[in-house]
């Protein structure tokens, strides 16, 4: 029976086991781009990683059978990270600088998908990530369930890697 090199790269991955790490992200030429203590690993839900290029359709006089399309403008959806709240205030350490006037506290926030082992298998990289919008979880005396706070943040770049 030969086996199939290619089978374990084209199976399936789980999406449960992930890293998140921020680092400073290099704007215009400042340098730096070391890695920052910035809840790292301590997400348990990340949505919103996606790219949408919005096709630009063409009309020819005399074609009557559709319109050429040509590729337009990539916009990048806001990524929403999740976590249980804890004593650590980073989060909101970071929406607060934005708030404060600090714009060049841009971060690289860099997302990868891990095996079983832990060992990375692929990965994406947020560019010049913003916060937007910070979120804490509602408070009910009545409830039982874990905290859940959220960074919402834009960005200028989102990259794939293997």
């Amino acid at each position: 029976m030969m086996s199939n090199p290619g089978a374990a790269r084209d199976a399936p991955l789980g999406v449960f086991n992930f890293h998140v790490s921020f680092a400073r992200d290099e704007v215009e030429g400042d340098g730096g781009s070391e890695t920052i203590a910035l809840c790292q690993g301590a997400f348990a839900e990340v949505t919103g990683l996606e790219a949408t290029m919005e096709p630009r359709a063409i009309r020819e006089g005399g074609r009557n059978w559709g319109q050429h399309q040509r590729a337009g403008q990539i916009s990048f959806a806001t990524v929403v990270f999740k976590r249980g709240i804890t004593a650590a205030r980073d989060l909101w350490w970071w929406f607060e600088l934005m708030g404060s006037g600090t714009y060049a506290a841009r971060l690289r926030a860099d997302i990868e998908i891990r095996d079983i082992e832990g060992q990375r298998v692929m990965g994406w990289t947020l560019r010049h990530a913003l916060p937007v919008k910070f979120k804490t979880a509602d408070l009910n005396a009545r409830g039982s369930d874990v905290g859940v706070e959220e960074l919402h943040v834009v960005h200028e770049g989102l990259e794939h890697s293997i």
